[in-house]
């Protein structure tokens, strides 16, 4: 496990995902994460599976951290928390902006060189910076929605939270070079300086659409699709492959593999935009021909020739497959107050299994250590 942030003091003061999964990446690099709580809690620790003050949703983005509760609506609790960002070499959160000033946990509050990093939907400026946002409104604003129909026609949402994971990972980032910029500082004998960063759902959707936005913007349309037929379709016994083509020899090769040839010929579907512009027919007679054969024997077959495709799998499909148990993908980590639980491993850094901490576990120790009364 790597260390880099060892020593440096984190106090995590965000709900939900973007933000503690920023602290959690701070955490799993070394930092000493306390995590500050209302009285309820995060309101994470109240959706998926759960026991106690455990969620399943928590657990997976605040491993590794000391937990406190303090009441933020008490000024004894206030002076509490203006003590803990007080020392704070990073301060992470993710009120409606104004908010986190206003109760003594906005970047004022933190030390003269740390990294304050605010998480909102739609950024601290703006006509809409207090407006909510979640997720799935992000995914909507931004056009992920729209880039997402479904074989209905249906704008729809994709249901993992990539938003909130992808905010988090970007705060990570940013903070990262803010530190960066930090030690450069303290090695130049430069003043110390604060920085505060401005990390908005929002953002972070529109990064995961940079291609359809950039192209959308020079051309004034829509762009079309990039890669049809690519996409998911069902086997004779129900179970569903998904099929990926980046170039057109691939098409070429997919046509000769499944016994339709002809289509090579045919000038509705000779290049990817004759694809795209012929989409429904083309659907049809695909479907119609995956419909066949046993999804497996597809994959098999297709595999066979090198081009890219493989079954649709479910978690627990994924959690079973032999590479995924191999490569330790998803090693399984103890949570108390839930039991055993597998949890991907971060790329490039790897496992980590420590657990979440239980509300306000760890409050009298750490406001004993740091922010005594």
């Amino acid at each position: 496990m790597p260390g880099p942030y060892e020593g440096l003091f984190v106090l995590d003061a965000a709900q939900g995902i973007a933000g503690p999964y920023c602290g959690m990446l701070l955490a799993q690099a070394g930092a000493r994460v306390v995590k500050l709580e209302p009285p309820k809690g995060d309101w994470s620790r109240g959706l998926s599976t759960r026991n106690g003050s455990h969620s399943v949703m928590h657990t997976v983005f605040n491993r590794g951290k000391e937990a406190v509760v303090l009441d933020l609506a008490d000024p004894a609790g206030q002076a509490q928390a203006a003590k803990l960002a007080a020392r704070a070499d990073v301060l992470i959160e993710a009120f409606r902006p104004g908010v986190a000033a206003r109760i003594g946990l906005g970047p004022e509050a933190a030390k003269p060189d740390a990294v304050c990093i605010s998480v909102s939907g739609f950024g601290q400026t703006g006509p809409l910076r207090e407006r909510p946002c979640t997720d799935g409104v992000a995914q909507a604003y931004a056009g992920m929605a729209a880039c997402n129909l479904g074989a209905d026609g249906i704008p729809h949402r994709l249901p993992t939270l990539p938003v909130d994971v992808f905010t988090g990972l970007s705060a990570f980032a940013a903070c990262q070079s803010a530190l960066v910029e930090q030690a450069r500082d303290r090695r130049e004998g430069a003043p110390p300086r604060r920085r505060h960063l401005d990390v908005a759902l929002i953002g972070a959707a529109a990064a995961l659409l940079a291609l359809p936005i950039a192209e959308s913007g020079l051309t004034g349309r829509v762009p079309a699709e990039l890669n049809v037929p690519a996409g998911t379709y069902q086997g004779s016994d129900g179970a569903w492959l998904m099929l990926a083509l980046v170039r057109e020899e691939e098409w070429q090769s997919l046509c000769r593999v499944i016994g339709r040839a002809e289509w090579l010929e045919d000038p509705r579907f000779l290049r990817f935009a004759d694809r795209a512009a012929n989409k429904p027919a083309l659907l049809e007679e695909l479907r119609a021909h995956f419909a066949t054969r046993p999804a497996a024997e597809w994959v098999a077959l297709l595999q066979g020739a090198r081009l890219l495709c493989d079954r649709v799998n479910s978690p627990l499909d994924f959690l079973a497959e032999p590479h995924v148990q191999a490569i330790n993908a998803a090693p399984l980590m103890d949570q108390p107050g839930l039991g055993a639980m597998p949890v991907p491993a971060i790329p490039g850094i790897g496992p980590w299994t420590a657990p979440a901490p239980a509300l306000g576990e760890h409050t009298a120790r750490v406001l004993a250590e740091l922010a005594p009364l």
